[in-house]
């Protein structure tokens, strides 16, 4: 690299690092600069050129549904498979009948292939098929134009292509300016007699006819028709400029494969909201995008974005949710490429409606959401989901991607970082005050400037000549530390991550086949090629205590950059033209690298215990499946009010993309909080389910101990509340693990049938049990509340009770986070104060029980090591609580061997009716215990039952 290349690469770096304002929109596509999506949303509705060939469909000895779809325009002919699913799913893949390639199919998303139902065809004429699966559901299949709608139980819930937007463009070669179009694999004539079929110019005998029924056939119409056909193939063949190479800006990607976009429309009549589709700065219900840029899916680094905006971000997941007061639906779109989804409302097609007897309801108008999803290259391949709940979507889901993994107990507590604690003297004194201050942490973190020239897996021996000795000292606390370890390998001969890296061809290549290079944080930068599963490995064995040098068990790792992140590249990322193993190129598996690179930093950590110890990995850019490996956040917000708002539909909609563990960077990345802003962020970052300060390297210092003695307390009191709330998040954890359900949930999720929740986005529910409502903006003094359902809400400080349904203005002073307990649950938790989670292991529980309207509550607790695998084995304790008839008992659901010294310290019961005359415990024996009262009679604090938790027994009130 020579002056000027250095020069570059340091104003690249210093532009991407020190940003003098928001973020570069002119550095990032719109939809009218991207040649395919602009081609597939100048597609005319209700102009379809796809024919579905009925006489091809046939079901196979599979059970599933396969045949042909025509392209009238230009003779292609598609295959397309319908599969019934068991789990109330139907997927259904087109692709190339004869592609002169293979074209790309998504893998490692799928965990495995679900089972199939065999369908059944009811009735078939010549212009439709009737087909069922044992769950309930109907397909109606209609020809012309190629059309699918799906009854669920006579209710029709999917349509798809019902306004005629379906686009695929068919591999080709490339022909010279004013070459005739080729007639392709020995498919154009086949193609002009099944149009001829289908459009009705062919008599049964083969004889050309007129197809309108009534009127005569005279000669030479059959071949007036075939000749328009063949004029109008011709005009579909019409190439434009940016269908094999196209610029934006100095960078011009070159399509060797040429025009490869697939596109769909999909309705779903009888829906007014729709949600999901992550990672966007934008409402949780999304929004029409009539008159802008659709929501985008294409991961890219975008430091300080902006807010209510489409654009894309560092995640993707194209699934989309939704939800009316009957049923929730959900649509995964499972395709690797650049994506573009546009979304608008209307009123269903009450002709399709009526094509079944009795499958409309009434004689309004219906809403609609009609969606269209187009994506650069692969196959259409869908999954409909049938749900009927909310619950039943996110389990359906991740059955398919898989469940989200079970971290680590340390790991949903509270996370201290910045770029960049600057040498091991400022990780031990930051370590310290958070003792000298008496506030809980877990870990402390290490960005880039902890490596030696930011070459990953090494340390800079001037800042930190012992890392061993630092982790000891931090694990002698319980405390653990995350170093950053990014996607992208300096070249340097000298480092053995390149040199090992080159020598065996682990790099991502150009077009011509050389290795691609690309400016990141080191400068001049290799990306190894994460979609190989032995490159995965060779990276996974980097993290041994081996190689890692310094290393310790207490130290996990962060990926950052991971998008990739390109300083040089078109839009800041890899050219989509570099190639990947088989020869796909970039384009095909864009949003798949970031889950690659994730998948081998947390095998990684898997494999260097032997596999008995659960990993953290924090990931920035990720995927549908991203759930099974670890953690994500939002990325580079910025310390201002709007992106504190903003965080909590964010984490909603990730959640709802079957990802439970998300948080926002407390306090804001960029820029400098004022303390009121700080304050509020984390109170609601104690709520969140990843619980993380970060700071960019620009930022003054503010660790909590630097605000004003009044800030610096409320801080401490929210950090505090997280800590004794870890039983309750840590069983979140466990029952997502297993349901697929997010933690932090929308409003509607928990209360479907109430139309009021639909668009809630100020506040939510962590599981079933608590109502939160962070204070969002500058100054504010109050909070208003909607409490829905019938039962009673408390405030988890006052214990006052608010009855549903209904809206409540309640004050909100500084020190007050508004979080409300529903009635009818049972919350455990700790509320001894430790520096760090490890050290609660054997502290005593406080059960909170909340009673509902009947009088009775339910709740439950998880209980493990916190670290191991060892749960697999059946070694935990899960419980059930529950009171009723004046009897709080405690039940075995499931578990093993497991056993804890924990016992349980206090009982509080809220909303109690009236005051008994005494209180037992009911064991191996029968103990009396003593209680007091308190806010007028209405909370009854039981101390001391002194029994194990993990234990049967009943408190029985008299």
């Amino acid at each position: 690299m020579n002056a000027w290349q250095s020069l570059l690469v340091c104003a690249f770096i210093v532009a991407v690092a020190y940003p003098s304002h928001a973020v570069d929109k002119s550095n990032f596509k719109t939809v009218e600069q991207c040649g395919f999506a602009r081609r597939n949303r100048n597609v005319e509705p209700g102009q379809s050129h796809y024919a579905a060939v009925l006489d091809s469909f046939a079901i196979g000895g599979d059970g599933v549904l396969r045949g042909n779809i025509l392209n009238t325009k230009n003779g292609v002919l598609l295959s397309v498979e319908i599969y019934g699913l068991r789990d109330r799913m139907i997927r259904f893949k087109v692709n190339e009948l004869s592609p002169i390639k293979p074209r790309y199919e998504v893998e490692d998303v799928i965990v495995e292939e679900p089972a199939t139902i065999r369908w059944t065809i009811n009735k078939q004429d010549s212009s439709s098929i009737e087909a069922t699966i044992s769950t309930g559901i109907t397909m109606l299949l209609s020809a012309q134009p190629f059309r699918m709608d799906f009854y669920d139980n006579k209710q029709l819930v999917f349509s798809v292509n019902s306004r005629g937007l379906m686009k695929f463009e068919h591999l080709r070669e490339r022909r010279n300016v004013g070459q005739q179009p080729e007639e392709g694999p020995g498919l154009l004539d086949l193609a002009k007699d099944a149009i001829l079929d289908l459009v009705g110019f062919r008599s049964e005998e083969g004889e050309d006819k007129q197809g309108e029924e009534g009127e005569g056939n005279e000669e030479g119409e059959g071949e007036q028709a075939g000749e328009e056909l063949k004029q109008e193939e011709e005009e579909e063949e019409v190439e434009e400029p940016d269908m094999w190479e196209e610029t934006f800006k100095s960078h011009t990607d070159r399509k060797p494969n040429g025009p490869t976009s697939v596109g769909m429309d999909f309705s779903f009549p009888g829906f007014e909201h729709v949600y999901g589709i992550p990672e966007h700065a934008d409402t949780l219900a999304l929004k029409t995008t009539g008159g802008s840029d659709p929501y985008r899916l294409y991961n890219l680094d975008v430091f300080e974005y902006e807010l209510d905006k489409r654009m894309a971000l560092y995640g993707s997941v194209p699934l989309m949710l939704a939800h009316n007061k009957e049923r929730t639906v959900g649509l995964f779109w499972l395709n690797a490429a650049e994506t573009w989804i546009d979304i608008s409302s209307n009123t269903a097609d009450k002709s399709m409606f009526g094509r079944m007897l009795d499958y409309v309801k009434g004689e309004s108008d219906v809403p609609q959401v009609d969606t269209h999803w187009y994506s650069e290259s692969g196959i259409i391949d869908t999954f409909l989901i049938f749900g009927p709940s909310a619950m039943d979507v996110m389990s359906q889901y991740t059955s398919l991607t898989g469940k989200p993994y079970l971290p680590p107990l340390f790991s949903i507590a509270y996370h201290q970082c910045r770029w960049n604690y600057n040498d091991e003297e400022d990780v031990k004194q930051v370590d310290a005050n958070f003792d000298a201050h008496d506030i809980p942490c877990d870990v402390i973190w290490l960005d880039i400037e902890h490596t030696d020239g930011k070459r990953y897996f090494t340390w800079d021996t001037h800042k930190f000549p012992d890392p061993g000795r630092m982790l000891d000292h931090l694990g002698a606390k319980g405390r653990k530390m995350v170093t950053i370890v990014d996607p992208h390998v300096h070249r340097d001969n000298n480092y053995f991550m390149y040199s090992e890296g080159k020598n065996n061809g682990y790099f991502v290549q150009k077009n011509d086949g050389s290795e691609f290079e690309g400016w990141c944080w080191p400068g001049s930068s290799s990306y190894p090629d994460f979609t190989r599963k032995d490159v995965r490995d060779w990276w996974a064995d980097k993290l041994s205590h081996q190689i890692y040098a310094g290393s310790r068990p207490n130290l996990f790792n962060w990926n950052d950059m991971n998008e990739p992140s390109v300083f040089n590249g078109p839009e800041v990322t890899m050219h989509k033209d570099s190639l990947h193993a088989n020869g796909w190129e970039h384009r095909d598996v864009h949003n798949l690298y970031g889950l690659y690179f994730h998948m081998a930093n947390t095998e990684g950590q898997i494999k260097r215990s032997g596999g008995t110890e659960r990993p953290f990995i924090l990931t920035r850019a990720f995927y549908a499946g991203t759930q099974r490996y670890g953690a994500i956040w939002t990325g580079d917000n910025a310390a201002e009010w709007g992106h504190l708002k903003a965080s909590n539909p964010m984490i909603l909609s990730i959640g709802l993309a079957g990802i439970p563990f998300a948080g926002a960077d407390v306090g804001g990345f960029f820029k400098n909080p004022d303390e009121e802003l700080l304050t509020r962020w984390y109170q609601a970052g104690a709520y969140q389910p990843f619980f993380r300060a970060h700071a960019h390297i620009d930022t003054k210092r503010r660790e909590p101990w630097l605000l004003q003695e009044e800030n610096k307390n409320i801080i401490r009191s929210a950090i505090r509340a997280r800590y004794a709330l870890l039983p309750f998040w840590y069983t979140l954890f466990f029952n997502s693990s297993k349901t697929g359900l997010p933690v932090m949930r929308p409003m509607w999720m928990e209360f479907p049938t109430d139309v009021d929740t639909f668009t809630m986005e100020d506040q939510y529910m962590l599981g079933d049990a608590l109502l939160v409502s962070p204070v969002t903006e500058r100054g504010l003094r109050t909070a208003t509340i909607y409490f829905p359902g019938a039962d009673p809400w408390y405030d988890v400080d006052t214990y006052f009770t608010y009855q549903g349904p209904a809206t409540h203005n309640l004050a909100a002073d500084l020190d007050k986070i508004p979080v409300f307990q529903r009635g009818g649950s049972i919350i455990p938790r700790k509320e001894r104060v430790r520096r760090c989670s490890a050290l609660t292991v054997d502290d005593p529980y406080t059960l909170t029980i909340a009673l509902g309207r009947d009088g009775t509550a339910k709740g439950d607790l998880y209980i493990d090591d916190g670290h191991s695998f060892d749960y697999k084995e059946q070694k935990f304790i899960y419980r059930e609580f529950e009171f009723s008839t004046n009897r709080l008992q405690s039940r075995a659901v499931s578990g093993g061997s497991f056993t804890t010294k924990s016992w349980l310290e206090r009982v509080v019961i809220i909303g109690i009716k009236s005051v008994p005359q005494k209180v037992e415990l009911i064991s191996q024996t029968t103990t009396q215990l003593s209680f007091t009262t308190s806010h007028n009679r209405q909370v009854l604090t039981i101390r001391k039952p002194g029994v194990n938790i993990g234990q049967d027994w009943t408190i029985r009130l008299s």
